[in-house]
C-alpha cells in the first residue's frame, strides 16, 4: 500500500511541477489582456493657469483649467480589426476635452488608438488617428505593458503626432504601491491647430491665413504600477503658444495655455484602488499559482520518496533458496 501511495504522490508531483511553468509561460501570455469594452474617465486640472482670451487675443490668469480624458473601448471596431489581422485587438476611442474656469470648451481632440490586447504594441489598422489626421503610432500610449520593465520606452505624443523616449527615473512608493516613475520632455515643436476652435469665426484656416502657427512643449510625468502597467498618477507641465503672423499684431508670440496639469485627487484614489485589485489577478498567474504549484510538486515528491524508503525498509528479508541438485560424495549429480 505504501508503494502504491508513493507512486500516486509521484504522479501528482510531476503534474504540479509541470503545471507551474505552463501557467507562467503559456497561460499567462494568453489570458492577461486588456478587455475590448474598457471605459474610463479621468479629470486633470491646472490651478492656476494661463489661458488665451480669443476675444482680445491676450493671455490671462485663470483659477482653473480642467482636462477631461474619456476612453471608450470600441468593441465592433476591435472585432473587425481582429478578424482582419488574426490578433486580439483593442480599439480605444478617446477624447481630451479642455474646459476653462467657466466650463466652456477651450479645445477638444479625439483620437483612435488600436493596439494588441496582450502586449500593448500598436496595430496599424482600424483607422488610427489624432483629431482626424491619420497617424502610424510607434510605441505605447496611455498604458504600459504588463510586467513593466525598468527601462526607457517609446511613448506617442498626440500633439506632435510622433513618438519619443520616455525615461525610467527610478522606483518610488505611491499610496502604498511600488511604482516606476517615468519622464518625457517634448521640446518646443510646431504642431497642428485643433480642428475645433473655441470661438466662432476663428478657425484653423483663418489662423493659418494670418501666417500664425501653434507651438507646444511639455514635461510629461507618469507613476506606473509595474505588474499591471497601469499609470496610477500623471502630470504635465504644459505650454502652448501662437507665433508670428498678423493675428498677433506687433507681438512675436502669445501664450495660449500654460499650467501644471495634475490628476484630480478623487480620480487618483479611484485609480489606485482599481489597480490594487487588478494586480492581484496578474500576480495570480505570474507568481502565486506558478510558485505555489512548484512548491507543492516538490513537497509531494519528497513525501513520495519518504514513503518509498519506508516501504523498502519494512519488507521482510528474503528466504534462502531451496537446493536444486542432489549431492553424492560432495559432487553434484
Amino acid at each position: 500500500m505504501r508503494r502504491r501511495a508513493s507512486l500516486v504522490l509521484l504522479a501528482f508531483a510531476v503534474f504540479f511541477a509541470a503545471l507551474a511553468p505552463l501557467l507562467r509561460w503559456y497561460a499567462y501570455p494568453r489570458l492577461a489582456k486588456i478587455p475590448p469594452s474598457e471605459y474610463q474617465t479621468a479629470v486633470m486640472e491646472a490651478s492656476p493657469a494661463t489661458l488665451l482670451d480669443y476675444g482680445t487675443m491676450k493671455p490671462r490668469t485663470v483659477p482653473k483649467v480642467s482636462i477631461v480624458q474619456t476612453l471608450r473601448g470600441n468593441v465592433p471596431a476591435a472585432k473587425k480589426v481582429g478578424k482582419a489581422t488574426g490578433r486580439d485587438v483593442v480599439v480605444w476611442d478617446t477624447l481630451s476635452y479642455v474646459a476653462g474656469p467657466d466650463g466652456k470648451m477651450v479645445s477638444k481632440i479625439p483620437e483612435r488608438y488600436v493596439f494588441d490586447a496582450h502586449s500593448q504594441d500598436p496595430v496599424h489598422a482600424g483607422g488610427e488617428h489624432v483629431d482626424g489626421d491619420a497617424v502610424r503610432r510607434d510605441g505605447i500610449e496611455y498604458k504600459w505593458p504588463f510586467l513593466t520593465e525598468k527601462r526607457d520606452y517609446r511613448y506617442f505624443d498626440a500633439q506632435t503626432r510622433t513618438s519619443a523616449p520616455i525615461h525610467y527615473k527610478g522606483t518610488r512608493d505611491f499610496r502604498g504601491l511600488e511604482v516606476y516613475y517615468f519622464e518625457q520632455t517634448i521640446p518646443w515643436t510646431k504642431v497642428p491647430l485643433p480642428k475645433t476652435m473655441p470661438v466662432n469665426g476663428v478657425t484653423p484656416e483663418t489662423v493659418r491665413k494670418a501666417g500664425t502657427s501653434r507651438w507646444y512643449s511639455t514635461k510629461r510625468m507618469f507613476w506606473v504600477e509595474p505588474t499591471t502597467g497601469a499609470p496610477v498618477n500623471g502630470q504635465e507641465i504644459h505650454k502652448e503658444e501662437l507665433r508670428g503672423g498678423t493675428l498677433l499684431g506687433d507681438r512675436d508670440r502669445v501664450t495660449v495655455f500654460s499650467g501644471h496639469v495634475k490628476m484630480r485627487e478623487d480620480y487618483i484614489r479611484h485609480t489606485v484602488d482599481m489597480v490594487k485589485s487588478q494586480r492581484q489577478l496578474v500576480l495570480l498567474l505570474t507568481a502565486y499559482l506558478p510558485w505555489g504549484f512548484l512548491i507543492l510538486g516538490l513537497a509531494l515528491l519528497a513525501l513520495a520518496l519518504l514513503l518509498e524508503a519506508r516501504a523498502r525498509g519494512a519488507r521482510p528479508p528474503a528466504a534462502p533458496a531451496a537446493p536444486t541438485a542432489l549431492s553424492v560424495a560432495g559432487r553434484s549429480v
